[in-house]
């Protein structure tokens, strides 16, 4: 019999399909491992709602499991919506490392309303994954997915990918 903690475990090595630095449990995608009289069920939340990488992460967790002679349903759950709350310190590393900016936190109790079109303050400021400064535009609100944003640092000129806060 395998414990609930081991697919943990198993599934915290596959990684996200689009930014394969951080794995789906890092990102918070990976919500629930549970198992009760019909098996064993996965539960994963999409980054959001339309994201086209859904089926490939269902594929890897299934190829996953298979490899230890498992199978599971899985489930995937909408409500709650993901935030990148959910990102865990070690992904945010990652995601910085890789070259992606990481989203922004949110204090206790902030405002969690989505904007299409948020305005960050001097203080929430995009700093450079390269060089590390804040003097940052945007120029695309979408980026290479819909869950990011392009950027370009205004001092080393490098483009960059900033993971939106939501």
């Amino acid at each position: 019999m395998t414990t609930v903690q081991h697919i943990w475990e198993l599934l915290d090595a596959v990684p996200d399909p689009e930014i394969p630095v951080v794995s789906i449990r890092e990102l918070g995608i990976l919500r629930d491992v549970r198992e009760d009289d019909q098996g064993l069920e996965i539960i994963i939340t999409p980054t959001y709602s339309g994201c086209p990488a859904m089926d490939q992460i269902a594929d890897d967790i299934r190829t996953a499991l298979a490899q230890q002679q498992l199978s599971a349903r899985i489930t995937t759950q909408l409500a709650p919506a993901w935030t990148t709350d959910w990102i865990s310190a070690a992904a945010r590393i990652k995601l910085h490392s890789y070259g992606i900016a990481p989203p922004h936190t949110l204090a206790p109790g902030g405002d969690r309303v989505i904007r299409f079109a948020p305005r960050l303050s001097a203080a929430q400021a995009v700093a450079c994954p390269q060089c590390g400064s804040s003097h940052t535009t945007e120029t695309s609100h979408f980026g290479s997915t819909a869950c990011k944003a392009l950027y370009k640092c205004l001092d080393c000129l490098e483009p960059f990918d900033y993971f939106k806060t939501y």
